[in-house]
């Protein structure tokens, strides 16, 4: 895995933490919510399984310490530092709330313990892979939850900001609760199931309509779905009626989507069709989603993709990546910033989940009859435990959705708020 993705200081720190012979020093960092987008409530977590990748894969090649020698920023550093990238690898512990989990501002999603060069260098990959794909996911969540009982596709790779970020996204969104991907490659990759069938390409491509119709239906068989608004979607939906079954069912990407779905679902229950599905699609949210399930839609599923793929109301979030522990020559020190409006909490964590919230402690706690949700995924820089299905994941976000309110609180043990007192007076009194 590429160790030059990641910001300059991350490595002109680690050039410093190595002069001054403190690069061995075991270091915990965490990275948490410090804030949710203002119309967030809630997180559903991603991308852990691609941060562990990193990790258990981080290294650096010689051509890149080559081109980090060559560096202005770096002339000074101690030649025995590049021979240390060489020879680079995570060697320290992971522990990690599970993918699918739903946090809540103020808790920590991720933590390592770690030599603190090696603790200190993964930050930006981390922040960036567990923030975009909580994005989507929770993007998902709430766009699932408005849809109810139907279906939600993912749509949004060619909208994304990279064709990467469409695969990933597609991962995430599964996770959050969409039923499958138009994406092949997250198909593949992943095993999310994959829908799609034909564009308005393909009904341009004929001259005729009925005839383009007739084409799609003898390739894909009982697994057609008819694009019918490329010019008049009743007319459309009427042309499907007449060519009869194998057919799974029509899709609307334009206009009234009320009005034409009420119908589009006459016309198919007239012809015999009650089975047919009526997909919508075309710049769909939970908003919107929302507005038709309540309006009584007879839309069976909806393929949703730029709001979805780009978590579009919420493209970034408030999360952290801080040292807020460090022991230097077999001493414990507790570290935290105190800046205003971005003060961190010091203290290596656990979060605790019961009916009635949950309560973030130290890590040294136990909470009575709560669940700790912080779990080890690597020791020693090794992998432990079964690596979950993505279905394992989405049963979780699920299932953690309906469990958890919005207003599901969030408490200090009476430690940790001990704790963050003392450094706060410390600081008061070095200042």
């Amino acid at each position: 895995m590429n160790g030059l993705l990641t910001d300059l200081y991350e490595l002109t720190m680690s050039a410093g933490f190595f002069a001054e012979a403190r690069h061995d020093y075991m270091a915990t960092f965490e990275a948490s919510i410090r804030r949710l987008p203002r119309n967030r409530d809630w997180l559903v977590v991603a991308g852990i399984e691609r941060a562990v990748d990193y990790l258990l894969n981080l290294s650096y090649t010689e051509e890149e310490i080559d081109y980090l020698r060559g560096l202005r920023q770096l002339r000074h550093a101690p030649p025995e530092f590049f021979h240390y990238l060489r020879d680079f690898r995570f060697t320290g512990d992971v522990d990690s709330v599970p993918e699918g989990t739903v946090l809540f501002a103020g808790e920590p999603v991720l933590s390592i313990r770690a030599p603190l060069i090696q603790a200190q260098i993964p930050e930006t990959y981390l922040l960036s892979a567990i923030t975009f794909e909580s994005l989507i996911a929770t993007k998902a969540a709430r766009i699932a939850d408005a849809a109810g009982s139907r279906s939600v596709l993912e749509f949004g790779t060619r909208r994304a900001h990279t064709p990467e970020a469409g695969t990933l996204g597609a991962r995430a969104a599964y996770i959050g609760g969409c039923s499958g991907t138009s994406n092949t490659l997250a198909g593949f990759r992943y095993g999310i199931p994959v829908f799609g069938t034909a564009a308005h390409s393909w009904v341009m491509s004929f001259q005729d309509e009925s005839e383009a119709f007739r084409s799609l239906q003898r390739l894909l068989g009982d697994q057609t779905v008819q694009l019918i608004d490329t010019y008049d979607a009743i007319e459309g939906a009427r042309k499907t009626a007449q060519l009869g079954r194998p057919l799974w069912g029509v899709r609307l990407d334009s206009g009234d989507l009320l009005k034409l779905s009420l119908e589009v679902r006459q016309i198919l229950n007239d012809a015999g069709l009650q089975e047919a599905r009526i997909m919508a699609s075309g710049d769909l949210d939970e908003h919107r989603i929302a507005a038709l399930v309540s309006a009584g839609a007879p839309i069976d599923s909806f393929g949703v993709g730029t709001e979805l793929a780009t978590s579009a109301d919420a493209p970034a979030m408030g999360m952290i990546y801080k040292i807020v522990e460090l022991e230097e020559e077999g001493r414990l020190r507790y570290t935290a910033k105190n800046s205003e409006g971005k003060p961190s909490i010091p203290g290596a964590k656990q979060v605790w989940r019961a009916p009635d919230g949950d309560t973030v402690s130290l890590a040294t706690e136990t909470v009575a009859s709560a669940v700790p949700l912080l779990q080890p995924l690597i020791r020693n820089g090794r992998r432990v435990g079964p690596v979950e299905s993505i279905e394992t994941m989405r049963c979780r976000a699920t299932e953690t959705r309906r469990n958890v309110s919005a207003n599901h609180p969030v408490r200090r043990s009476a430690a940790l708020e001990s704790l963050v007192r003392k450094m706060q007076d410390h600081v008061t009194r070095l200042s």
